[in-house]
């Protein structure tokens, strides 16, 4: 795969939130992602569209590089809002911020606590905290303080109105339009990348972001996490090795931690972790397990974790942006039909079939504390070690 060098200390030169952390060291290996430009794809640039079909393909990794374009200006600016909120958000006292938890009503929504999930199949607990926020947080829910049982994170379809609105902190309340901004924005972001994959795939047009319409019910959610600086004695994954669960993730961070681990070149080779460097002015994208399915394991959901930042950067804590995109509710993950580059099933070859909104709460819930450890680890890990 064709790699692109960047000098991390020019780049953070005077860029929006990354002037305050200490640089990300040189001397660590890092990830061969291709960095693409969001307005070239906006463009139609056929050779960056290329470029993407390669990254879907071979690593299911890339930046996207946000800047010199109105809509990416835009989204910069929601996030550095999202990230000031964040840290307002975890700074609340652990009992308020528990409120919110409501694993126990089979919702990945709302927050989880540190500690709350396991990281691997021995049942080693995480070492982060996040609040999944559905596109429904609104005043009305502050002001009845009424539970629902509708998911709890930041979901989409509580922010666009599209279900009727979950409880939440008022930190987040109170950001309602900034939240409906960021994911009109994550969306309209994401929809594109779709619709290239789709003209690559050779599927009927708006195949691809017909399964993701903004205004359907769908499992999309954004996400604030925090993982909290450790102790270099005792120090472990703050999230254990795993894919995502739905079809692209749009990932925002300014201190180093994530890992990929890309495939092997050839057999026997054993894999190695490999840290992906944040970069201002760009987003860090990855496929999830729907786009895989979709595709017969032609795009690709690679396996990742968070660990602790290398060099200074590991004294601070780790916050995070994040939007999930994934196919609406009833939508069944299953190769599509209809174009010739996806590869039909062999002779004999059977594929589940499962509804997204059962496929996201099965992953969802099976790794926290007491779910189902084989349902939580049940995606496409063994796609993702190697082809």
């Amino acid at each position: 795969m064709a790699t692109e060098t960047i000098t991390a200390p020019a780049l953070l030169t005077g860029l929006r939130g990354f002037s305050n952390i200490p640089p990300f060291p040189n001397d660590v290996s890092c990830a061969p992602l291709l960095k693409l430009s969001f307005k070239k794809l906006q463009n139609g640039d056929g050779e960056e569209s290329d470029r993407l079909f390669e990254a879907s393909k071979q690593l299911g990794f890339f930046y996207l590089d946000l800047r010199d374009s109105l809509e990416g200006d835009s989204i910069l600016e929601d996030v550095d809002h999202l990230f000031r909120i964040g840290e307002q958000l975890f700074d609340l006292d652990v009992e308020e911020k528990q409120k919110y938890d409501f694993s126990g009503e089979k919702s990945y929504f709302g927050y989880k606590g540190y500690g709350k999930a396991i990281i691997d199949k021995e049942g080693t607990l995480d070492r982060n905290e996040f609040y999944n926020v559905s596109p429904a947080v609104s005043l009305q829910s502050l002001q009845n303080q009424k539970l629902t049982l509708r998911p709890p994170q930041v979901s989409k379809d509580d922010i666009l109105a599209l279900s009727p609105p979950l409880p939440a902190p008022a930190i987040l309340a109170h950001n309602r339009p900034r939240f409906s901004s960021y994911i009109r924005s994550a969306h309209s972001i994401l929809s594109l990348l779709l619709a290239r994959l789709n003209q690559h795939l050779h599927l009927p047009p708006n195949t691809l972001p017909s399964l993701h319409r903004l205004t359907a019910p769908s499992g999309d959610q954004v996400r604030l996490l925090k993982a909290p600086r450790q102790d270099p004695s005792t120090a472990q994954p703050a999230l254990g090795a795993h894919t995502d669960f739905g079809s692209l993730t749009l990932l925002f961070n300014r201190v180093g931690g994530l890992q990929v681990l890309p495939p092997t070149s050839s057999p026997g080779q054993q894999p190695e972790w490999l840290f992906v460097r944040p970069l201002p002015g760009c987003a860090i994208v990855n496929l999830g397990d729907a786009l895989s399915k979709f595709t017969g394991g032609l795009l690709r959901s690679n396996i990742h974790r968070v660990v602790p930042a290398p060099g200074e950067q590991a004294r601070l804590p780790k916050f995070s942006v994040v939007y999930f995109s994934r196919p609406e509710d009833e939508v069944l993950l299953k190769r599509l039909g209809g174009g010739d580059v996806i590869p039909p099933l062999g002779p004999g070859e059977l594929e589940e079939a499962i509804p997204s909104k059962e496929w996201v709460i099965r992953r969802a819930m099976g790794r926290r504390v007491g779910g189902n450890v084989e349902e939580g680890w049940s995606g496409t890990e063994s796609l993702g070690r190697g082809k």
